[in-house]
């Protein structure tokens, strides 16, 4: 099934990168929408990440605010942009948790990212895909 975006892009959904994507993304991204979006409003998940040379809001915030939303979407309504930023978090995930610091990681600036990213490293089964 192909979909044309409003951009122009089309998306072949039934495709095997594109299907993998989605499924590593699900398989990494552990925090519900409704939990994402809550912690998003914590004075902790605005301390953490890359702000950049203007400061402002870090990457990994505003990646947040967009996987709660792809959190909402059906499979066939996703865009090429969409299963791009997919994998962008996929990545970020795998980088992010090789460099788990040792100890008790609770409230750490590391588990803080990731969980921006959607990925809570304390929640039970938590892992970071194939």
């Amino acid at each position: 099934m192909t979909k044309t975006t409003k951009s122009g892009d089309a998306v072949k959904h039934g495709n095997d990168d594109s299907e993998e994507a989605i499924r590593d993304f699900k398989n990494v991204v552990n925090m519900s929408p409704g939990e994402l979006g809550k912690w998003l409003e914590t004075k902790e998940s605005r301390e953490v990440g890359f702000k950049g040379a203007a400061g402002g809001e870090s990457v990994g915030h505003r990646s947040g605010r967009r996987i709660v939303r792809l959190l909402g979407k059906a499979d066939d309504a996703l865009t090429a942009g969409d299963i791009a930023h997919m994998r962008k978090v996929v990545g970020y995930v795998r980088r992010h948790s090789a460099q788990r610091p040792g100890g008790d990681i609770t409230e750490t600036p590391w588990r803080r990212s990731l969980m921006n990213w959607g990925h809570d490293p304390k929640k039970p089964g938590a892992k970071t895909a194939a």
